[in-house]
C-alpha cells in the first residue's frame, strides 16, 4: 500500500523540476504540501519552514534560471512507507543561469522527504545543493 501513488508524486516532481528550470516555480507549489511544516533548503542560501518562506525560496530559485533543457535524475536511494518517503538524487540540467546567455550544465545532490496526505503524496521538505562530487575536508570550514 506504501507505494500507491507514489511514483505520480514522482512524475510531478520531474516536472517541477523542469518548469523551475525554465524560471516557473508553480510544480513546486502545487507538489508541497500546504500545510505550515514544509521547509526548503535551495541551492543559492538559506533555508524557508513554512509556505510564504518557501514560496519566497521558490520564487527566488526561479528567478534565477530560464530557457533550460531537460533534466535528468539519477536515483541514489527511495523508501516508501506508508505514509512518509524519501528520495536522494542527483538533478542534471542545463539552463541559463542568473541572467547569462549561454547554456550551463548544473547538478544538484536532493532530498526530498514526502507525506501521504488525503489529496496524495505531497512534498514536505526538499533540500538541494551543489555538492555532488567529494570536496576536500576543508571545503566545510567558514572563513
Amino acid at each position: 500500500m506504501g507505494n500507491s501513488g507514489f511514483e505520480d508524486a514522482l512524475v510531478q516532481a520531474r516536472a517541477a523540476l523542469n518548469m523551475i528550470a525554465r524560471g516557473d516555480p508553480s510544480g513546486y507549489k502545487a507538489l508541497y504540501s500546504q500545510n505550515e511544516d514544509i521547509t526548503l533548503g535551495n541551492p543559492f542560501g538559506g533555508f524557508g519552514r513554512g509556505r510564504d518562506a518557501v514560496y519566497e525560496q521558490l520564487e527566488r530559485a526561479a528567478s534565477y534560471y530560464r530557457d533550460a533543457e531537460p533534466a535528468t535524475c539519477e536515483t541514489i536511494a527511495k523508501s516508501v512507507g506508508e505514509d512518509l518517503a524519501y528520495t536522494v538524487e542527483i538533478e542534471r540540467v542545463r539552463a541559463k543561469v542568473d541572467g547569462r546567455d549561454d547554456l550551463s550544465d548544473v547538478a544538484l545532490r536532493v532530498t526530498c522527504i514526502y507525506r501521504r496526505e488525503s489529496d496524495g503524496w505531497k512534498l514536505l521538505h526538499r533540500h538541494a545543493d551543489p555538492r555532488v562530487g567529494r570536496q576536500p575536508a576543508d571545503s566545510v570550514i567558514q572563513s
